[in-house]
């Protein structure tokens, strides 16, 4: 005979272990789609929650040449290089790189950036150039290379821009696409390196030298909480150069000297280097979002 009450009893419970499996795996495929949908949430633009992004770039800049002057009344040395042409050498050391951190404002397309760029803007030795103006009290050439006159005129170091920026997203080409735009002010602080032929030493040291003023647009690549951007930078910044003929050590004291100098009155020995650097910059970056 048959065992009904068995054959019933083992139905049951096979019954109710698949039932158990399946509830226990679409809960698995319900966490699994969750965490799927959160990848793409913080991928995806979201202008109704705020969002602080912390990044850092390489890139390459094309300076414009630019009328160098340099002024020192104790010597009676008042002088223009006209049209001085600028290297940037971005992927030989120290390389051109910047770092940044932005935030978004929430429920806007606003957000504000603080953003520190390292360029370098060298001299070419061996460029002529047209000359105006007297040298120790005589008049200077009327064009001579640079070299003839400069055994360092550069800031290599670091032709530094720190600025704090407005930025304005333009909507989204795609979830994932958004186009930006910005502009901003701040302070140049390159480390100068200027000495003539003929004097005993060099200026070789960090310094405030003016006031730096960029325009950006840009597109970030949102990939899950990371963030790709390209972006291209104009950037204008007045060089006012103190040429204190000192070697220095780092930006902080560096910039401390100068403003006790400043502070004092010392006029510096080797009087002031003046130009505009005027800028072309293109950057790629990789950020980390919050």
């Amino acid at each position: 005979m048959v065992d009904w009450a068995g054959t019933i009893l083992a139905t049951s419970m096979l019954a109710v272990m698949i039932g158990m499996t399946v509830v226990e795996q679409q809960a698995v495929d319900g966490e699994v789609a969750a965490a799927r949908r959160a990848v793409n949430d913080a991928g995806s633009l979201d202008a109704s929650r705020a969002e602080t992004m912390v990044g850092g770039y390489l890139g390459a800049p094309y300076t414009y040449p630019s009328d160098v002057r340099l002024e020192n009344p104790a010597t009676k040395t008042d002088f223009t290089l006209k049209h001085a042409s600028w290297e940037a050498k971005p992927f030989k050391s120290p390389i051109y790189y910047g770092v940044r951190i932005a935030r978004w404002n929430p429920g806007s397309a606003n957000g504000y950036m603080v953003d520190f760029t390292h360029s370098k803007t060298i001299t070419r030795p061996d460029e002529a150039v047209d000359i105006k103006g007297l040298i120790n009290g005589a008049p200077a050439p009327a064009r001579a290379k640079v070299g003839d006159l400069f055994k360092h005129l550069e800031f290599s170091h670091g032709h530094n821009m720190l600025t704090a920026n407005v930025l304005f997203r333009l909507g989204s080409l795609t979830p994932r696409l958004s186009p930006y735009v910005g502009v901003g002010g701040g302070v140049s602080l390159p480390h100068t390196e200027v000495q003539m032929i003929g004097e005993p030493s060099r200026t070789y040291e960090y310094q405030y030298v003016g006031p730096v003023a960029q325009a950006l647009a840009g597109l970030e690549v949102r990939l899950g909480t990371t963030s790709l951007f390209f972006e291209y930078k104009f950037s204008f910044a007045d060089q006012f150069a103190p040429l204190s003929r000192l070697d220095g050590d780092i930006l902080f004291t560096d910039l401390w000297r100068q403003f006790k100098l400043w502070w004092g009155g010392t006029p510096p020995p080797g009087g002031h280097l003046s130009t505009r650097l005027t800028s072309h910059n293109f950057i790629g970056g990789v950020g980390v979002r919050f």
